[in-house]
């Protein structure tokens, strides 16, 4: 019977002469790259957040107006045909008056109801067509007046907005502007505390708005105006807002 002896592999003197200066290396290495790694953890952890905000403010320079016409009649087609002669007229003064984004906002045919004695009849018919424009606000008087001759029976709504080019200058300004606050807020704080910056590490704008339609209430139904003068209109002023954040190292 032959027995087999199981052998184990074990370095000899001299490997390990070869294999400890390596492992003390490949650990030198590590700790090398490991230092390095928690020193730059520590300098990011190192910020100062700070928010800054910009406001400015333009004049609305451009209104919009949102008009109808409206009639009664004893039938469907007789307000309908009416309302619609009228509205061909409004519609065409505001083309000759080269006024922007002219649209149809609503077109409605309703039957009035006369309740007696518990019940509903029908007594006639109400016709509305409703556009919506934009003019220069120094122009939106004459051309209210002018609508209205023609046949415009309703102002439903009116309100102001500053030119798109306006806006987007102001937007700028305020991003320009929030930014200015911010970067001066951590001067501050880091002068008073006799740190020193180290530069900007992250940017984050928070919000930018576009204002909205600033509206002005009027509504006039079978509205009668005189040829002068001309109504009045005055648009005022809007704000832009924005708000960005900085992370200051140190």
């Amino acid at each position: 019977m032959t027995i087999k002896k199981q052998s184990s592999y074990f370095p000899s003197g001299k490997t390990w002469k070869i294999l400890i200066p390596l492992f003390l290396a490949v650990s030198a290495i590590n700790l090398t790259t490991c230092v390095p790694l928690a020193i730059a953890q520590e300098q990011r952890m190192k910020t100062l957040t700070v928010t800054g905000q910009g406001i400015i403010s333009i004049p609305t320079t451009m209104t919009q107006i949102q008009l109808g016409v409206e009639a009664d009649g004893k039938t469907a087609q007789e307000v309908q045909q009416v309302v619609a002669q009228r509205s061909a007229k409004v519609v065409e003064l505001l083309k000759l008056r080269n006024v922007e984004k002219l649209q149809t906002t609503g077109i409605s045919l309703n039957p009035i109801y006369n309740y007696q004695n518990n019940q509903q009849n029908i007594t006639g018919y109400r016709a509305t067509n409703t556009v919506s424009f934009r003019v220069k606000t120094a122009t939106a008087g004459n051309i209210l007046d002018e609508a209205v001759q023609a046949g415009a029976s309703q102002i439903n709504g009116i309100s102001f907005i500053a030119s798109d080019n306006d806006i987007a200058i102001a937007q700028e300004q305020a991003l320009r502007e929030a930014t200015q606050a911010a970067q001066a807020q951590a001067n501050v704080v880091l002068g008073a505390l006799n740190l020193t910056s180290k530069g900007v590490a992250s940017v984050q704008i928070n919000s930018i708005n576009r204002p909205m339609p600033r509206p002005l209430m009027m509504n006039v139904r079978e509205a009668k105006m005189d040829a002068a003068p001309a109504t009045p209109v005055e648009g005022g002023e809007q704000e832009i807002e924005a708000s960005v954040t900085l992370q200051i190292s140190y």
